[in-house]
């Protein structure tokens, strides 16, 4: 299920282009710019370990 919406959007994604490419390389200056934030808000948070997760062992501090 998931594929085959993958795949509806890229068609989907093909024909918008095609369609109004003019427009995209007019502006892909913007459009680049817009894609900076996006990627940002929109990607995965996991796999990073956890911001300040406490660690695995206690140090051993000898002084």
């Amino acid at each position: 299920m998931r594929t085959a919406l993958l795949m509806v959007a890229l068609i989907g994604g093909f024909y918008l282009l095609r369609e109004h490419w003019i427009h995209v390389a007019g502006n892909w200056v913007y459009l680049l710019l817009l894609a900076c934030p996006l990627m940002h808000l929109l990607h995965g948070h996991g796999g990073d370990g956890g911001h300040g997760a406490p660690p695995d062992k206690p140090a051993n501090r000898e002084a």
